[in-house]
């Protein structure tokens, strides 16, 4: 059975307008900046808010078509495991994922014996007496996963699974949960800001902006071709627009780029930030691509620091560069400071728009 969503809502100023299609066995992430419409995506799919037009089903099965059908949550077969996973402090690991099973009609014993199993299948048969209050994050995340698929859903929802842990615990339970989705055989749709959690987990990005669509494909086709700033920046790359013309780009806003390989009319250009060098002075040689620059801002990025420049008007107005903690002290980085540029054209690619 395939999922078909096609979302529309409104509220207040806000309009989500977003087509979705989730096959079996397929992982779905759906990202965006803060704002964008991902939550109101997913809570309108689990039957936590109406759509106001549109349409949700699985295969035949409506779900939600206004203003004939509506299905609340509890008659949908959802499996959601919420952002702060929301488990009953109340009750044991054993009890909170029997929950969903027991509401479902499933007696008591037969409950609790599914539960018992789930809870070996991600690791924490020797927790099931054990409260949430006790657990870590990790073990938290786990049992919210497991009452999740207890109830054997069609649908799994996401919503940010690991942004309550801390970076020490992240990376051991990404690749748990990465092991657990390839598993499931029904349809699966994360929700998430974080771009390693999307390119590890999912089979097919969709991003969204504003609550429209603006890219979607496989993981490596929007890292290697982003097509808004929002993505660019997601995926770490510099990205411009412009007209080709043989080897050169003229930039919509401002400043030519010198390419390796010719091109021809309005495309993109994206290269990555470690492909920019800065210099003191002039560098020594011909570069096809060298510009005078000011320095905008200095950020730490994980093990390297990212540099904000300004090269215009014969380079790019807002260009991204990324250098060892080393190299800016050898080069006295402060913003303000002006010094020189330069971008392998090899390392340059271009796509159309």
């Amino acid at each position: 059975m395939t999922l078909y969503a096609d979302l529309q809502v409104r509220r207040d100023s806000f309009e989500l307008s977003l087509d979705l299609v989730v096959e079996p066995g397929e992982v779905i992430a759906l990202l965006g900046p803060n704002g964008a419409g991902k939550t109101t995506a997913l809570r309108a799919i689990a039957g936590l808010l109406p759509l106001t037009g549109g349409r949700v089903a699985l295969d035949d099965a409506v779900w939600d078509e206004p203003p004939r059908t509506f299905r609340t949550a509890d008659r949908r077969p959802i499996g959601v495991v919420f952002q702060d996973y929301l488990l009953f402090n109340h009750l044991s690991c054993l009890e909170n994922v029997a929950f969903g099973l027991r509401a479902r009609g499933m007696d008591k014993h037969t409950a609790r014996a599914e539960a018992a199993r789930w809870l070996e299948t991600v690791g924490l048969a020797s927790y099931a007496r054990t409260r949430p209050r006790a657990l870590s994050g990790g073990q938290a995340q786990r049992v919210a996963l497991a009452r999740a698929l207890a109830t054997d859903p069609d649908l799994l929802l996401l919503d940010e699974p690991l942004a309550a842990l801390d970076a020490s615990t992240t990376l051991h339970v990404r690749a748990e949960l990465g092991q657990h989705l390839q598993r499931f055989p029904g349809r699966t749709l994360l929700v998430t800001h974080d771009p390693l959690d999307a390119m590890v987990l999912a089979d097919r990005l969709v991003i969204i902006e504003n609550g429209q669509v603006v890219q979607e494909g496989r993981p490596t086709e929007v890292a290697h071709r982003p097509r808004t700033d929002y993505v660019a920046q997601l995926v770490g790359l510099n990205l411009y627009r412009g007209k080709a013309s043989g080897t050169s780009v003229t930039l919509t806003n401002g400043g030519t780029i010198t390419l390796a390989e010719p091109a021809e009319g309005e495309v993109y250009v994206a290269f990555p930030p470690t492909a920019v060098s800065l210099y003191l002075e002039p560098p020594v040689g011909s570069p096809r691509n060298t510009w005078p620059a000011v320095v905008t801002g200095i950020e730490q990025h994980a093990h390297t620091v990212r540099v904000r420049l300004n090269a215009a008007p014969t380079g790019p107005p807002d260009l991204l560069a990324e250098i060892t903690p080393a190299a800016v002290a050898d080069l006295h980085l402060t913003p303000g400071l002006r010094l020189h540029t330069t971008l392998k054209a090899t390392e340059v690619s271009t796509y159309p728009t």
